[in-house]
């Protein structure tokens, strides 16, 4: 007969862990322990299930579906602390309770599930993505954390003061299950939104909002959830009619996220906007933001300058300040002395001297500018030039023998020149300091587990050719292109992760239209004659690349074009 240990761990799997590994096995949340043993025994998910499998006669099942009866039964706070939910089988026999989990079920868990209902139970194994995945589909997340708060007193002796100590760590638990899963799916940021009647939550994931699914019972902690992030972020709970804006630091694993914290009032109570910042994040190099060997090649040459403003432009969240940290560790070496100036700060750099704004104490991005010149810098990086001083401040030092990096915001590269001129910079300043822009925007990645390639329908591809200023000839020799299917990994979207489409322009062959102050369109038509890639065409080359669909693309750039 098998023998399972007390954390559910087959003896002859414990017996091929060391001690430390078995200890921090049985310290460890039952969610995190799958993942744990697969690193101790040096195999992947598949291979660890079908150990598991082998050891306990379990089978396993890579997509079970749920058991909407079973769902009554299992109370949320057992499925989401014992991992495991009820799904339903084909054929199987009436009266059963078929349960899924990660890992094979210890004693304690099988103790709660027969308190909960008479039906014999049987076991099966599942992928763990796919046991959280079902449970908080179908119970919400943090269901577990305000499920039956307080049941574990028994309600003759339970007083007032235990149910408010109960609620309250029902919401603490909450909000972390909220942050914590919102950091596994790998959200740039959280929104609570009070409606009428209840809270809605969102995750923002590659760029798109995603609702959260959430317990049935959560609008009743609505206000105490509010509270909780208003105390996190050290805010004044008692205001409700001004906006806030605080921080968090907030440690989930070795994930360690520095959360700017927004609050606005609204009709129903005060929303809640949260930035997830991994401050542990890994840096990317410019084959990861998704440039091509040709765009790397003629970002280096500039990188190679030793004076001159390189500008990254786009909307809030394309991808600029990654693009920029991803340069600044191209060129970062022991002989320069590079010092940041940003708000907030994304990455970190080894070596430099990283500057955190604070307007509050009048530590400007202008303030810090014209300090940072006083410091011996070689390379300068300013986060984002937001008005005619930090630019004037930016461009006289790029003209006194500094290499300066920022950001703006405009739709393409060329853009750039005019808002700078439209700022009050004198247009031959702008004419001699810029050295190269480029202009990004961050599209969808297909999924790689999923994604087909599809025949390519011309009365389809067409028109969305046309919305990007592109037409037939684009489609000579590309008889398929790779469609968007949907599976568990890419949480059925078809897409994981995004990827970099980029606009490359050099103002200074046109030097003599910049001080002639020409407009944004005559200065795009000249750089497209002298051989800049825009926007579109960058894209598609990615789409016929299989990197991204054409949908996608005309999403993020028809309206730009």
């Amino acid at each position: 007969m098998l023998t399972i240990d007390q954390h559910g761990l087959p003896r002859a799997l414990a017996e091929r862990l060391g001690e430390e590994t078995r200890a921090a096995f049985a310290e460890a949340p039952r969610e995190a322990r799958f993942k744990l043993l697969a690193q101790a025994l040096n195999l992947d998910e598949a291979g660890l299930l079908a150990e598991l499998s082998r050891l306990t006669g379990l089978e396993v099942l890579e997509e079970p579906a749920i058991d909407a009866e079973g769902l009554k039964v299992l109370p949320a706070r057992i499925a989401a602390e014992a991992q495991v939910v009820p799904t339903i089988l084909a054929g199987a026999p009436e009266g059963r309770l078929n349960l899924v989990t990660a890992l094979p079920p210890d004693a304690a868990t099988m103790d709660w599930v027969a308190t909960f209902t008479p039906r014999r139970p049987r076991w099966f194994l599942a992928p763990p993505e796919r046991v959280t995945q079902l449970i908080n589909e179908n119970y919400g997340v943090g269901s577990g954390s305000l499920d039956d708060e307080g049941q574990d007193l028994p309600a003759a002796v339970e007083t007032a003061t235990d149910a408010e100590a109960d609620q309250d760590a029902a919401v603490v638990r909450f909000v972390t299950d909220v942050l914590s899963q919102g950091v596994a799916e790998g959200a740039t940021d959280v929104h609570f939104e009070p409606q009428e009647g209840h809270l809605r939550i969102r995750y923002r994931i590659d760029g798109l909002l995603v609702a959260v699914p959430l317990p049935e019972n959560l609008a009743r902690f609505q206000d105490a959830i509010i509270s909780r992030l208003k105390i996190m972020a050290r805010l004044n709970i008692s205001e409700r009619r001004l906006p806030q804006d605080g921080r968090i630091n907030f440690r989930d694993g070795k994930n360690v996220l520095d959360i700017r914290v927004s609050t606005i009032p609204t009709i129903y109570a005060e929303s809640v906007s949260l930035r997830l910042l991994n401050q542990r994040k890994e840096a990317y190099d410019m084959d990861r933001i998704g440039m091509t060997a040709e765009e790397q090649t003629l970002v280096r040459k500039v990188l190679d300058y030793p004076h001159g403003i390189i500008l990254v432009t786009g909307p809030t969240g394309s991808g600029k300040s990654t693009s920029l940290n991803a340069f600044l560790r191209e060129i970062n070496s022991p002989e320069l002395r590079i010092v940041t100036i940003e708000d907030p700060i994304e990455y970190e750099v080894p070596g430099a001297n990283q500057v955190q704004t604070k307007a509050e104490i009048g530590l400007t991005f202008a303030n810090a500018l014209r300090s940072t010149l006083r410091q011996d810098p070689d390379v300068i990086m300013v986060g984002e030039i937001r008005d005619l001083e930090t630019a004037e401040i930016s461009i006289r030092a790029s003209l006194t023998g500094h290499l300066v990096f920022s950001t703006l915001h405009t739709n393409d590269a060329p853009g750039a020149i005019t808002r700078l001129v439209d700022m009050g910079v004198e247009p031959f300043l702008v004419a001699s300091a810029v050295e190269l822009v480029i202009a990004q925007r961050l599209v969808r990645r297909l999924c790689p587990d999923c994604a087909k390639a599809v025949p390519v329908d011309r009365a389809r591809v067409l028109p969305a050719l046309e919305a990007l200023g592109m037409g037939a000839r684009e489609l000579e020799g590309v008889p398929t292109l790779r469609q968007p299917v949907g599976c568990r990994k890419c949480r059925n979207t078809g897409y994981r992760g995004r990827v970099g489409v980029f606009e490359i322009f050099h103002p200074k062959p046109l030097h003599d239209l910049i001080v002639g102050r020409v407009s944004n369109r005559e200065l795009t038509d000249k750089a497209i004659e002298q051989g800049m890639r825009p926007l579109a065409r960058a894209g598609w080359l990615k789409v016929t690349a299989g990197l991204t669909s054409l949908d996608e693309l005309v999403r993020n750039l028809s309206s730009n074009e």
